[in-house]
């Protein structure tokens, strides 16, 4: 199981930036933080395709734009990446800049969600009519 890989490689990497900082600073361990996230992604990029694949065939089949579907999965993204971003800056000791790199992602999200969110407003009143 692909969990397993996962959790070794955080534990070991963990341990390895809990004896790296004790000797040669934060700057070291920082940069393994990052190196073991970025493992930590390609590990699961293949399944992240899969779902998306799956999706993109499920939208299809029901008939639903695909501009709606590719603007789920850019929020989804942006929340993602947004997380990885601010965890990296608090790893750091950067606590201002994770929460302004997470206030970023929240109106990057807004933005791409407002064509979606006119959309259901239309069809309700639509209904409504």
């Amino acid at each position: 199981m692909e969990i397993f890989q996962i959790v070794g490689l955080a534990l070991t990497a963990t341990l390895v930036i809990v004896m790296v900082r004790r000797v040669q600073g934060a700057d070291t361990a920082l940069f393994i933080s990052l190196v073991a996230g970025a493992i930590i992604f390609l590990l699961l990029l293949d399944r992240i395709g899969t779902v998306v694949k799956i999706l993109a065939d499920i939208s299809t089949r029901a008939g639903i734009n695909q501009f709606y579907l590719d603007t789920i999965l850019k929020i989804i993204g942006i929340a993602y990446v947004a997380e990885f971003g601010s965890q990296v800056c608090r790893d750091a000791g950067e606590n201002a800049i994770a929460g302004k790199v997470e206030l970023a992602a929240k109106v990057l999200i807004m933005v791409l969600a407002i064509p979606i969110i006119v959309a259901i407003l239309e069809s309700i009143i639509r209904l409504l009519q």
